[in-house]
């Protein structure tokens, strides 16, 4: 069934916050690179990658439902030069935020407008940021823990950098 002009702008602007997402990762990644924490850019890349995946299960939702899938403008990332690596984490985790509700308001507009079919989407993604929103907290969590020890850090940057790449076609 296709969905309403109004649901498929919404879907879109989606679509441009994801991509806006792997940007912003790509530019905290080669933050932590700046410091020689190649684990912590590693794991910021895939997440960037991570974040095209999602742009990618938008676009065909969009597309199967006989819509048009667009990208629209996307800003370059807001990320200031010399973040500390908490920092870091916590300007991810402030985007991961923005994204959540992003997604809660595309639900409830999928809600006002009857689309069922867009529920399992939804649902998936609901489910995707409350995990992804946990794991970055965690992150700097264990960063704050490890203070000023540096061997600390570093083995959360070891531990981080072990992430697989899954690139970004699922």
């Amino acid at each position: 069934m296709k969905m309403n002009q109004e649901l498929e702008k919404k879907f879109q602007e989606q679509i441009t916050l994801e991509f806006e997402a792997s940007m912003v990762y790509r530019q905290l990644a080669i933050e932590a690179d700046e410091q020689d924490l190649p684990g912590m850019s590693a794991w910021l890349r895939r997440q960037a990658d991570e974040e095209i995946v999602h742009a990618n299960k938008f676009i065909d939702h969009v597309s199967s439902r006989d819509n048009h899938a667009q990208i629209g403008a996307i800003p370059a990332p807001d990320v200031r030069e010399g973040l500390a690596p908490a920092e870091i984490f916590e300007a991810a985790l402030a985007h991961e935020q923005r994204v959540s509700e992003s997604i809660r308001e595309l639900y409830r507009t999928s809600e006002q407008a009857g689309d069922l079919d867009s529920r399992p989407l939804l649902n998936w993604f609901i489910n995707e940021q409350i995990e992804e929103e946990a794991t970055v907290s965690e992150i700097v969590a264990q960063i704050k823990l490890t203070g000023e020890d540096g061997a600390g850090l570093l083995r959360l940057d070891a531990q981080l950098g072990d992430r697989p790449n899954e690139g970004t076609e699922e």
